[in-house]
């Protein structure tokens, strides 16, 4: 699936009035640029730090109808002619396939390695991802994903049952699995990410053990160990479909939040999660965050 962009300079305009215009209309994330280069210096108590030039950002999915937000932007904030604005159509993932030409083994934590068709590691006691992860998220290169994987690497998860909500390539439910969990269950709405992560299941050996579905409404019952890598917006959306799949006491990661985003996912998870610290790391000058926890037995 691609995604729809939306870009524009808010000049005058308030802030909050046009994210909530845009998040009305479906965007997954809302974020903000300096448009024109300016160091935002130290805000006072209270004070919102924005530029005096300041870009934002709206990402949707590649259904929404952009003639009713540019439409409804001018209606809601009163302008004959919006800004300077632009709107794009990022493809999904088409940087996976150039990548691959020299994607190399990457480790992960310290057993755990993705490697594409004909590369080893050179360790003896690795766990091995073989990967080709076509045109469907989660390659272990990006910053989210890389996370994920380092956190299935550190915990024990022999004998247990894992989600990944929104599998993508089906890499953390297959790496879950090459650990050493009994089952594990990866349901993506992307019929693409369903082919992929059965196409690379069955190059690792674990399609026995491995349930897809393109729905939520086709996981059962409870698992030990949740993760979802996605956006967000879905994060904010499904915190109760999500936290109500982490049996009491299990674990869950939250990926794909950047850092700004991180304290409105933790207070949606919060009646239910008793959350570790955070983790960050930079990628392409965003921060991007790991959100894991526990479920509480009450």
């Amino acid at each position: 699936m691609d995604w729809q962009q939306f870009v524009m300079n808010l000049e005058a305009l308030n802030p909050a009035s046009v994210e909530e215009i845009l998040i009305r209309h479906g965007a997954q994330s809302v974020t903000y640029s300096d448009a024109g280069d300016v160091p935002v210096l130290e805000p006072g108590p209270g004070e919102t730090p924005l530029w005096n030039s300041t870009c934002i950002t709206g990402l949707f999915d590649a259904g929404a109808d952009m003639d009713a937000v540019l439409a409804d932007l001018r209606a809601s904030l009163a302008l004959d002619q919006l800004p300077d604005h632009r709107l794009e159509t990022l493809a999904n993932r088409e940087w996976e396939r150039e990548w691959l030409r020299d994607f190399g083994p990457m480790r992960f934590g310290v057993r755990l390695w993705v490697c594409p068709t004909g590369s080893e590691p050179d360790r003896s006691d690795a766990v091995v991802v073989r990967l080709d992860p076509g045109l469907a998220f989660g390659t272990g290169t990006h910053a989210t994903t890389a996370m994920c994987l380092e956190w299935l690497d550190s915990i024990e998860l022999q004998g247990r049952a894992v989600l990944d909500y929104g599998c993508g390539s089906g890499v953390l439910a297959i790496a879950a699995l090459k650990l050493g969990c009994a089952h594990a269950h990866a349901m993506d709405i992307d019929v693409q990410a369903i082919t992929a992560t059965r196409e690379n299941a069955a190059q690792n050996w674990v399609q026995e053990r491995l349930t897809v579905s393109t729905s939520p409404d086709d996981i059962e019952g409870r698992f030990d160990v949740v993760i979802a890598n996605i956006l967000a917006g879905p994060l904010l959306e499904l915190a109760e479909s999500v936290s109500d799949r982490v049996r009491p006491g299990g674990q869950l990661a939250l990926s794909g939040i950047l850092s700004e985003q991180a304290a409105d996912v933790i207070a949606a998870y919060a009646p239910h999660i008793d959350f570790d610290n955070p983790e960050f790391r930079e990628q392409d000058g965003q921060t991007w965050t790991r959100l894991t926890g526990r479920k509480r037995h009450s």
